[in-house]
C-alpha cells in the first residue's frame, strides 16, 4: 500500500518534486494532486504575465495542468528541474494563447476590410436618377392627356383610383381603363420587360 504523499523538501522527509513527477508519470492521481498544489500558483502567475487577462489565464493554467498529467512521462530530470519544465510548458501555452487571439483578431480585421463594400458613388447615382427621370417624362409625354393626368395623380400624388376619378370627374371604369392602357404604354416606352 502506498503512503499518501505530502510534498516537502527532502530534508523534511517529504518527497522531492522529481519523485512526485515520477509517480504522476505512472498515473498516480494522489501524486498529481500534490504536483498540482506545488505548481499551480506558478503556472497561473506565468499565464497572467503573458496573457494579461485573468479569465484567459485561468484557462491557460487549466490546460497546462492537463498537459502535465498527460505528458508526465516525458519529463527528464537530467534536462532540468520539475519547476523549470512546468514553467516552460506554462510559458509556451500562454504564448500560444496570445498568438491565437492575435491571429483571430487579424482574421476578423481582414474579413471586415475585405467585406467593406465600395463607397456609395453619389454622383453616379444622381446621374442615373436624372436619366431615368428624363426618360419617364419623355414617355409620359407620349400618353393621352387623360392617361397622363390619371397616372400622374395616382403615382406622383398617391391618389387611389376612386380619388383620381373624382378629381378628373370621370367614371371609375374609364379611369381604370386609361390607367391600365397608360401604364402599358409607359412600360413599352421605357423598355421594361415583364
Amino acid at each position: 500500500m502506498t503512503q499518501p504523499l505530502q510534498f516537502g523538501n527532502a530534508g523534511a522527509g517529504g518527497p522531492r518534486l522529481e519523485e512526485v513527477m515520477e509517480r504522476v508519470s505512472h498515473g498516480d492521481k494522489d501524486a498529481f494532486a500534490v504536483l498540482y498544489d506545488a505548481v499551480v500558483k506558478t503556472v497561473f502567475g506565468i499565464a497572467v504575465k503573458v496573457v494579461r487577462d485573468r479569465a484567459q489565464s485561468e484557462e491557460v493554467a487549466q490546460e497546462v495542468m492537463i498537459d502535465l498529467w498527460r505528458q508526465a512521462a516525458r519529463y527528464r530530470p537530467e534536462h532540468g528541474s520539475v519547476m523549470t519544465w512546468v514553467a516552460t510548458i506554462a510559458h509556451r501555452r500562454a504564448v500560444d494563447r496570445v498568438r491565437s487571439a492575435q491571429a483571430a483578431a487579424n482574421r476578423e480585421h481582414a474579413t471586415a476590410v475585405r467585406d467593406q463594400s465600395r463607397p456609395f458613388d453619389e454622383v453616379a447615382e444622381q446621374v442615373e436618377t436624372r436619366l431615368e427621370s428624363e426618360q419617364v417624362r419623355r414617355c409620359l409625354r407620349g400618353l393621352t392627356e387623360l392617361q397622363r393626368q390619371a397616372v400622374t395623380l395616382a403615382y406622383y400624388q398617391g391618389l387611389t383610383y376612386r380619388e383620381v376619378a373624382e378629381t378628373l370627374r370621370s367614371p371609375l371604369p374609364t379611369i381604370k381603363t386609361r390607367m391600365r392602357d397608360g401604364l402599358i404604354r409607359l412600360r413599352d416606352c421605357m423598355g421594361v420587360t415583364t
